[in-house]
């Protein structure tokens, strides 16, 4: 299922290019984020685009909408739907959907969250969402 429009990660910039794995990649994990572009009011996620090597760790990073203390973790990869990570809630971890034993996570005091990914897996390939 979609995000409401409300929710879903804002950017200037055009559409990242789709995450898509190619025969020379296999050995490589891709991370994709939306909305990782600069947002007036809205929420920032970095790194755009990355690609590491398995058995590497990565940390992607949410800056929320102002004034929003929650922030939803969602992963979607390729041909699949949008499946829930993780929520904080005013940095306390909130519910948890398939959170892998691999992955963290956690919210500051300012309510930026950050999504870390240890081990990393060819499953791990996907578009990571930050919402809030």
């Amino acid at each position: 299922s979609a995000l409401p429009q409300e929710d879903q990660a804002l950017s200037t910039e055009a559409p990242p290019a789709p995450c898509v794995m190619g025969a020379r990649l296999l050995p490589w994990v891709l991370l994709c984020l939306l909305g990782a572009g600069p947002a007036e009011a809205g929420v920032t996620q970095t790194p755009r685009h990355l690609i590491k090597a398995r058995g590497q760790q990565v940390t992607l990073r949410c800056s929320p909408v102002p004034g929003h203390n929650r922030v939803y973790w969602y992963k979607q990869a390729l041909g699949q739907g949008l499946q829930f990570l993780i929520e904080y809630y005013e940095g306390a971890e909130g519910e948890k959907g398939d959170f892998p034993d691999r992955f963290s996570g956690h919210q500051s005091h300012d309510y930026h969250s950050g999504l870390n990914v240890s081990a990393l897996k060819l499953e791990d390939s996907a578009l990571y969402l930050c919402a809030t």
